[in-house]
């Protein structure tokens, strides 16, 4: 028997505390990688700024990256009366508060690159304990509904992340709002969510500290649909990200938008990608409830994924750049509604470590984070600029796509 259905779910209290943390989280991500990091980047070298923002991020995002492993696995093995996950998420929401006000006061590369670094750990700790929790409390035929009710306050909280970011004059306005909504979810979380399990499951024993990420590693091994998933997710992860972090360079040096415009047609462009990402997620979601089955639309995306990315280099203009950001937002939001939903479903141990190997599904995310910036910033500097970019990050989606198709199906929940 799986947690999920050995722990009632009361869904009127558990998807509006968790909906809540995402709402805070979506519009955190979205107003610092959209607007906030590349403006302060912009400012300090103007001539540096495409390779400056890719030192950045790549820096902050291999620092994080085992992030969610470590505090899931902790996570799998807390006990006490506020449950598994909610500790975690409050002691971390507290750190990331600290360090994002901090971040909006740094004036120097090195500064941002470190101070961004450990607020993303912290940021990171707040996730995967709202992730873990789904797992935790929903059964496996409404998982894929919640994932697109989830994905409709993440398009809500990065739009609204994104639009008040770009209306602010000074970061520190922005940063300090931030900060405070993190907290304040967190502790709505705490309050809310009384159906949480308030004692942890049994772990599978005689493992050290953290030997239970090593052993999620060989678990892949064992699990192809798992493994087969993740896989398909970081190639997916990584064709979109190829182009999400140049987003505002592309507007000013490929597309032609001056300079002074184009924070604001990126924050237009931002809104239509993040209602496109809602459409996906809910369709999507709720369509693989249905069918049973979240393979063909992991598929259909990371195929759609690889049209829209043709698009800016066929029609370099702004309307150009509008379709692509809405066919990839479609894309994006059936790909994270369906591949997590299938993550979920694929899990050893009937979930008892949903923590541990939901950390290290979304490795899958902070990987191309990693690495998408400095391989863009290579791409557009010396190896085709702004064309290249877009070519290689659709051959990515292309074998997104055959990764996808080659996902056996999960075995019944017991």
């Amino acid at each position: 028997m799986t947690l999920s259905t050995a722990t009632p779910v009361r869904l009127r209290r558990f998807v509006p505390a968790v909906s809540a943390v995402t709402l805070a989280l979506s519009a955190t991500y979205a107003a610092v990688l959209v607007v906030l990091l590349p403006a302060q980047v912009a400012a300090l070298d103007p001539d540096a700024k495409a390779t400056n923002l890719a030192i950045v991020t790549t820096v902050s995002f291999a620092l994080t990256v085992a992030a969610q492993p470590l505090i899931g696995a902790r996570s799998d093995r807390t006990g006490g009366r506020l449950g598994r996950r909610a500790p975690w998420m409050l002691g971390c929401a507290v750190v990331a508060a600290v360090l994002l006000v901090t971040l909006g006061a740094v004036h120097t590369l090195a500064a941002l690159a470190v101070v961004w670094a450990l607020a993303q750990f912290a940021l990171n700790g707040v996730d995967i304990a709202a992730s873990a929790a789904v797992p935790d409390q929903v059964p496996v035929a409404r998982r894929g509904s919640v994932f697109a009710v989830l994905g409709f306050v993440a398009v809500l909280g990065a739009a609204l992340g994104v639009v008040a970011a770009g209306e602010a004059t000074d970061a520190r306005g922005p940063y300090a709002s931030l900060a405070v909504a993190v907290v304040v979810v967190a502790g709505l979380y705490v309050l809310l969510d009384r159906d949480r399990p308030v004692v942890a499951p049994a772990v599978p024993a005689g493992r050290a500290r953290w030997a239970g990420v090593r052993e999620a590693a060989a678990t892949m091994s064992r699990t192809p649909v798992f493994a087969r998933g993740l896989a398909a997710r970081l190639l997916f992860g990584l064709a979109y990200q190829l182009v999400y972090a140049f987003q505002l360079y592309v507007l000013v040096d490929h597309v032609g938008v001056p300079e002074d415009q184009a924070q604001a047609v990126l924050v237009r462009l931002t809104v239509g990608v993040l209602v496109a990402i809602l459409v996906g997620a809910v369709v999507a979601g709720w369509w693989s409830d249905r069918v049973r089955d979240r393979r063909p639309f992991m598929a259909g995306a990371s195929a759609l994924l690889a049209v829209a990315l043709v698009v800016p280099v066929v029609v370099p203009t702004v309307a150009g750049m509008a379709v692509f950001a809405v066919l990839k937002g479609l894309a994006f939001g059936a790909f994270a509604a369906c591949g997590t939903a299938l993550a979920t479903e694929a899990m050893p141990h009937g979930g008892a470590t949903a923590g541990r190997d939901l950390g290290v599904y979304n490795v899958a995310t902070n990987v191309p984070q990693t690495v998408a910036p400095a391989l863009a910033a290579a791409l557009v500097g010396s190896a085709g600029g702004y064309p290249a970019l877009f070519a290689v990050a659709a051959v990515v989606a292309v074998l997104a796509l055959w990764v996808s198709a080659r996902i056996p199906a999960p075995a019944p929940e017991a």
